[in-house]
């Protein structure tokens, strides 16, 4: 898909234009902040970490049926997703108390919430994304009661698909932000879940010794925060690495309106795509190439991955990519 005109730029990703009206793509940044932008730094590697991470999760919520924006990740650090009109409130997701909560209500650190308290902020940097009521909502029409009700439905949904699939890896899912956009759909508009859903928006402790697995890693100068992201991707299951016994060759169709759905070979051959003389070549070329491209990396000592990105130098689970 072409990369178009930069959209918008926030504080983890960048949005650009497509050649697809209603698609656009996200780019995963490697900045960090903490405490309204007071903090600032580029680790490098985690934007790689958050888009897979944020594809996994995105994608086995939607097959609970929790409507969002991925569409497709595209390489390392990029992603088709739907184009929204963002809800301007960041939903606040808390299952145990601990953060700005713990100051701002003087409650014990680490309580454990007996349901999950829902809270919300307005999503506005200049203002410190301040806590609000829903009653704040309604009055200055950022969203309706019957979305703001819908929302609460999906956020309980959600919350409980991601506190069993954290603890079946061992982490403890204390709290987490969510944001929604609006879409239209057959001329009618509704609400589905957007942004991301990472260790940089979910606070992540493992269930054994509540070590911090997510962005209070920089927050709070605990170490490293790749190594924690890491973790966290490799307990779901989400590192490359599996050395096939021999080249896999698989099958799209390059239509970017159907988001280029894999097909097979027989696909091909009945719709007239290509004959089956031309396969056969094309599978001779492509083990060729392979075959040199694989020496001629071996040779440099590049570790190779889908990447897409020329400044990538880490792959999905934050190894170093070493060039002679």
């Amino acid at each position: 898909m072409k990369k178009g005109k930069k959209i918008h730029e926030g504080k983890a990703k960048i949005i650009y234009a497509t050649h697809v009206k209603d698609l656009v793509i996200q780019y995963f940044k490697d900045d960090a902040t903490a405490f309204n932008n007071q903090k600032k730094s580029t680790i490098e590697g985690k934007g790689v970490l958050n888009n897979r991470i944020s594809e996994h999760i995105l994608s086995n919520l939607s097959q609970i049926g929790i409507k969002n924006h991925l569409v497709k990740r595209l390489n390392m650090r990029e992603q088709i997703i739907k184009l929204v009109e963002i809800i301007p409130i960041e939903f606040i997701v808390r299952n145990v108390a601990t953060g700005s909560i713990t100051k701002r209500l003087g409650i014990e650190d680490g309580t454990v919430l007996k349901e999950p308290l829902i809270e919300f902020c307005l999503k506005d940097d200049k203002l410190g994304d301040p806590l609000i009521a829903e009653q704040h909502i309604l009055a200055f029409y950022w969203a309706s009661k019957k979305e703001i009700d819908k929302v609460k439905k999906m956020i309980l949904r959600i919350n409980d698909f991601m506190i069993g699939m954290f603890r079946g890896v061992g982490i403890k899912l204390i709290d987490f932000k969510l944001e929604f956009g609006r879409l239209k759909v057959n001329g009618k508009e509704e609400v589905i879940l957007a942004d991301e859903i990472s260790p940089d928006t979910c606070r992540l402790w493992d269930s054994i010794t509540d070590k911090k697995l997510d962005k209070d890693r920089f927050r709070k100068d605990l170490g490293d925060l790749i190594p924690a992201y890491t973790e966290v991707a490799k307990r779901l299951g989400i590192e490359d690495g599996t050395v096939l016994k021999e080249p896999l060759i698989e099958f799209c169709l390059k239509d970017d309106k159907l988001g280029d759905p894999l097909i097979a070979e027989e696909h091909i051959l009945a719709f007239d795509w290509a004959s089956k003389k031309e396969i056969e070549k094309v599978k001779k070329m492509i083990l060729r190439i392979n075959d040199f491209m694989i020496g001629m990396f071996r040779g440099c000592l590049l570790y190779t991955s889908d990447a897409a990105d020329d400044s990538l130098r880490v792959d999905l689970v934050g190894r170093r990519i070493i060039k002679k």
